[in-house]
């Protein structure tokens, strides 16, 4: 009996001192697809805990913007969520006409759900593509990328940029789609489906694939909520909020679509959301354009559209108009709003409070990656160092926005 009391006891001590490992994955780790760091203790290959530290880029965005005139915020909300810069551009957009009351025009509101759709498009065709990769499939990332080229051809086109895009201004546009933007569209809408279709033929029913991702990085709906997720990630854990139907703006309510939604939250189901909402995408845009009003291209908001620059030359008023707009001497009403899009990774907001003078009182971003990132760690327990690379893609964390 004495023996098997000592035999226990040493047992339990050798538990007390189970050694584990820790890894520093980040912060310029390339699996992380960004600066950010993860701390993980790791007994053997399973994760056992996992300790975040994120503000690496973290460049002060809402300071900044409280220094800055409204119409001189748009380039800063560019570096957010670079890969659907666009989205980030007119939700902005749409937070100051809302402070300001400004009615926007038919025909700039289904413009304006053309270029967001384009950059949903290419948000989720980088994570995906990025799945495939971090499962071993480097040619989906690959033919993909081309595709993504013929979107930013479309940006070049209209507004002179590419990746930070900068498109469009408070009020509408800067300037109507050429012949020329809508012949690319048309390309676009014409060779992607075929693109799409074929990538999905890659992975969706690769056993390999499959197994790698189904199972793996999972949350639950009601754990999802709790952690305030939106977006895919939301949808993908089996949750029907979209905020272009629950709050529709630019006229969404016009458009007849679908919100794929998954069962199990894991990396296979966000996967499959974001590829059915490329689909869906295209089809809202094919409806816009079927669809587009006539009329300007941008509202009656003298205070914040530059006038046209032969008018400037030979018109004092339009000189005023020129010289008040771009030196930011424009006052704006008071009061206190929040306007949210549905972004490429989910809910993002604007709350801006306004106290009358040229640059916002106070302003907040909710950044999308910012909300879900901490519940990384509980997601990636228990598993094991391949999937928690998985996990992070499938989330598609945007260190730019994370930080912001």
């Amino acid at each position: 009996m004495e023996e098997v009391k000592q035999s226990d006891q040493a047992y339990h001590y050798q538990e007390e001192e189970k050694q584990y490992s820790y890894l520093n994955l980040g912060p310029t780790h390339p699996a992380t697809h960004g600066i950010f760091q993860n701390v993980l203790k790791m007994d053997g290959e399973i994760i056992v805990d996992a300790e975040p530290t994120i503000g690496y880029i973290h460049r002060a965005f809402e300071k900044l913007s409280e220094r800055r005139p409204f119409n001189q915020i748009t380039p800063i909300t560019d570096r957010m969520n670079y890969c659907s810069a666009p989205i980030n551009n007119m939700g902005w957009h749409m937070t100051v006409e809302k402070l300001i009351q400004a009615e926007i025009p038919k025909r700039v509101q289904y413009m304006r759900v053309i270029i967001m759709e384009l950059a949903r498009i290419t948000d989720h065709l980088i994570c995906n593509a990025v799945i495939g990769v971090d499962t071993g499939a480097l040619t989906g990332f690959v033919y993909m990328f081309q595709q993504r080229e013929l979107v930013y051809e479309i940006y070049e086109e209209i507004c002179g940029a590419r990746l930070t895009s900068n498109i469009g201004r408070i009020g509408g546009f800067e300037r109507d789609f050429s012949p020329k933007a809508w012949e690319k569209i048309h390309r676009f809408l014409k060779e992607f489906p075929k693109v799409l279709k074929e990538f999905e033929n890659l992975l969706e029913r690769n056993r390999i694939f499959m197994d790698r991702t189904i199972g793996v990085g999972g949350i639950t709906g009601e754990r999802a909520l709790e952690f305030s997720f939106s977006g895919p990630n939301l949808r993908a854990a089996g949750v029907d909020y979209d905020v272009r139907v629950a709050k529709p703006y630019s006229s969404y309510e016009d458009f007849d679509f679908t919100i794929p939604i998954g069962t199990n939250g894991d990396v296979y189901d966000r996967f499959m959301v974001r590829q059915g909402e490329m689909w869906q995408s295209l089809s809202i845009i094919e409806q816009a354009i079927k669809n587009l009003p006539d009329g300007p291209f941008h509202g009656k908001v003298p205070d914040f559209y530059l006038p046209p620059k032969e008018e400037v030359y030979n018109n004092m008023e339009a000189l005023i108009y020129h010289f008040k707009i771009v030196m930011g001497e424009t006052d704006v009403p008071k009061g206190e709003v929040y306007h949210c899009v549905e972004g490429g990774n989910g809910e993002l907001g604007f709350y801006l409070i306004s106290d009358g003078g040229r640059t916002p009182y106070r302003l907040h971003m909710r950044r999308p990656c910012f909300i879900y990132y901490q519940a990384y760690p509980e997601m990636i327990k228990g598993s094991m160092l391949s999937d928690a690379i998985l996990t992070m893609s499938s989330m598609n964390v945007i260190a730019g926005e994370l930080d912001a």
